[in-house]
């Protein structure tokens, strides 16, 4: 099934993990898809395996955000899916001794650089597009160390409610899906060791009443759902969690 043939998407942090996957997703089935990053050989490298476009662009740096949005708009027109992906978990750590650079490294790429990646492209999505963030089950969590990520997220989901709200009389829908624990390299990246890595994932089965990760795979058949205007036409400003129950 080519439910998405004639389709433009765009993937931002598509090169790994859930954007990788959900690049794939879309591209099994029809879309031409865009997939961007900040490292210009895994976007290339990514782009090659999947058969999609690569454009080196940093969801944390306005001007890259401006630089891919007259980038797509001059050689590829209107968008009719829009996946925001990107995101880091920045240094897990209690508020006390957070430091000023942690915080805003995660919110510039979590949060402002998603804001504005919205914002650029809205003149660009198609009547009847689908906007999706990537958000997280932390954002109605509030555990100890994880102050900035959990914040980040919850910020995200105000933003993405308020933007289904403006832009649904252009029949633009704005979803969300927030992942519980899903094994990608995004905890590798966080600074965790191998030891401590396993440790947690281990930690983390225990607390899901499922008792297993998610995988990259599972979000990105969410987000595939989400942007179908025909089997989710009637939904926008919902968020799907996928987290094995483990907010129950």
């Amino acid at each position: 099934m080519n439910r998405f043939s004639n389709k433009l998407a765009i993937v931002t942090g598509g090169n790994s993990g859930i954007g990788y996957a959900t690049a794939k997703e879309l591209i099994a089935e029809g879309a031409k898809v865009i997939i961007t990053g900040r490292r210009r050989d895994a976007v290339e490298k990514a782009a090659k395996e999947l058969n999609a476009i690569p454009l080196v662009a940093d969801q944390g740096k306005l001007e890259d955000i401006e630089v891919l949005k007259k980038a797509v708009k001059s050689n590829y027109g209107k968008v009719d899916i829009l996946f925001i992906n990107a995101g880091i978990t920045g240094i897990l750590n209690s508020i006390e001794n957070t430091d000023v650079e942690n915080f805003d490294n995660v919110m510039d790429i979590n949060f402002r650089g998603a804001y504005f990646t919205l914002s650029k492209f809205i003149p660009l999505l198609n009547e009847g597009a689908s906007v999706v963030f990537l958000s997280s089950n932390v954002a109605a969590t509030y555990k100890p160390n994880s102050s900035v990520y959990q914040a980040s997220k919850a910020a995200l989901n105000s933003i993405a409610k308020t933007a289904a709200a403006e832009l649904a009389s252009r029949k633009i829908r704005v979803n969300m899906v927030s992942p519980g624990p899903t094994k990608t390299e995004i905890m590798t990246k966080a600074g965790l060791d191998q030891k401590t890595l396993e440790g947690l994932d281990e930690w983390l089965i225990n607390s899901i009443p499922l008792k297993k990760m998610g995988t990259a795979e599972d979000v990105a058949k969410a987000v595939a759902y989400l942007s179908d205007s025909t089997v989710a036409s009637f939904m926008t400003g919902t968020e799907i969690i996928i987290d094995g129950g483990m907010i129950l």
